[in-house]
């Protein structure tokens, strides 16, 4: 995938080419990406395709700000008092592609909603309010490289009795009955699987690095390449959860990017490796000062990091996963150390770089990446200092982590230093739907409340 510019759509061409190579496909999926981080959107005909490229396809313009079900909150007003009207999904350039897991030979297309009467994309689009960050950025002469690794497991599709998560095995197979962290034999066990990601993927033009077997029982971790435009690589990271879940779909499994599936095995993390580049390419973190633009950056990211906790554990279960191993519950900073907030691997020169370790991987890639960015330029902009760096295990003990939802939302609508860099009216709507996802959730009551309170 290339570097791609707002406002500019893929032609009818590219569709006609595509089927030149692809001349069985029966239907296309046309899809947004939410402040969720899912795909909204529609499958089509393939007999309708020249119509989406050239005028785009119609669906409610609010699926961008709608909670992690699909619902708008009548507080925001967005799908709600404003009659819910349709935006013009525009297929973006570039991003046709074939999903070859489907059983129905079936495209892909990323798009971007634009507004029917001006032809304008929305403001309340995540991946503008992550393209105006890079832009900061850059104007001030900051080029990011960004990574992305996502953890997730593969569990049953069918629950248990309770409703509750079953580990997952290929069909016909006994579940794993331990973690096997970096296991060679839970990479070979689970290989047509993971062989399968792997095609899907050179297929799509996402730059799959590498899969390892995690921690937790049943649990994975893929590794997306470096890239040097950050909007880019939250598409993918978007992409690659879709592809993923349909891969295992086809297999008879299933997988989830859920923070905390199981309580008694480890969480899901999405985890995002910076660095900067000069004009030339060159890593600034790797050459001459490099070290204290570095520390800076971490600094700045500090300093963001609780006002941005809401985007990085956006729903009830994501607080759940911060009670785990290797979870970082502080501002902690290190060099080749897994426990804290900011990991600076042990690599230098070209591949100097720090690892933000703090979201969930059911957190929106494209704003985790945009409090991330923006604490990198705050830091740089501003000189801070990081502190002493953790030595050992960093075991949180921070009276100001914001170790609750409704807390960490409380902050985000509060949050004056961010909303310099993300607009207060983008998270004020965040907050008004993950608050409503909330609301919704609890108005239930759990099985376990009998047992503590009858």
């Amino acid at each position: 995938m290339h570097e791609r510019k707002h406002g500019t759509y893929a032609a009818v061409s590219e569709w006609d080419e595509f089927l030149v190579n692809n001349p069985d496909i029966q239907a296309i999926d046309a899809f947004v990406i939410d402040l969720n981080g899912n795909l909204q959107g529609k499958r089509l005909e393939a007999a309708d395709a020249p119509g989406l490229f050239k005028n785009g396809v119609l669906f409610s313009a609010s699926s961008l700000v709608a909670d992690v079900r699909g619902y708008g909150m009548e507080e925001h007003g967005y799908g709600s008092s404003d009659g819910d009207p349709d935006g013009a999904a525009m297929p973006l350039p570039g991003t046709l592609v074939r999903a070859s897991w489907a059983r129905q030979p079936t495209a892909q297309v990323l798009c971007e909603m634009t507004n029917i009467q001006s032809g304008r994309p929305f403001w309340y689009d995540p991946r503008h309010v992550l393209a105006d960050v890079v832009a900061r950025c850059r104007a001030e002469g900051i080029h990011p490289v960004v990574a992305c690794e996502l953890e997730f497991y593969l569990v049953d599709p069918k629950r248990a009795e309770d409703g509750s998560l079953r580990l997952g095995a290929q069909p016909g197979r006994t579940p794993p009955a331990r973690g096997a962290n970096l296991s060679m034999e839970a990479v070979d066990e689970f290989g047509e699987f993971l062989e399968r990601i792997h095609v899907a993927a050179k297929a799509q033009g996402l730059p799959v690095a590498g899969c390892v077997s995690e921690y937790g029982v049943g649990q994975f971790e893929v590794n997306l390449s470096h890239l040097p435009d950050p909007v880019v690589a939250a598409d993918q990271a978007a992409l690659l959860k879709r592809l993923v879940k349909g891969v295992a779909r086809s297999l008879g499994m299933e997988a989830t990017f859920m923070a905390k599936p199981f309580v008694a095995e480890a969480g899901n993390g999405l985890h995002i490796h910076a660095s900067i580049v000069d004009e030339a390419g060159c890593n600034r973190f790797g050459g001459p000062d490099g070290e204290q633009l570095l520390q800076h950056a971490i600094g700045g990211m500090q300093a963001l990091l609780y006002d941005s906790f809401g985007l990085f554990a956006p729903n009830f279960n994501s607080q759940r996963r911060y009670l785990g191993s290797f979870v970082p519950t502080s501002r902690s900073w290190a060099e080749n150390n897994r426990s804290v907030a900011f990991r600076i691997p042990a690599q230098h020169g070209a591949a100097r770089r720090v690892e933000h370790r703090v979201a969930g991987a059911d957190a929106s890639p494209h704003l985790v990446m945009a409090a991330m960015l923006a604490g990198l330029l705050h830091g740089i902009r501003h000189k801070l200092d990081p502190g002493v760096p953790a030595v050992g295990r960093s075991v949180g003990g921070d009276p100001e982590f914001p170790g609750d939802l409704i807390v960490a939302l409380n902050r985000l609508s509060e949050a004056k230093l961010l909303s310099e860099y993300i607009p207060k009216a983008f998270l004020d709507v965040f907050v008004i739907t993950k608050r409503g996802e909330y609301l919704d959730l609890i108005e239930s009551i759990f099985p376990r409340e009998h047992d503590f309170y009858v």
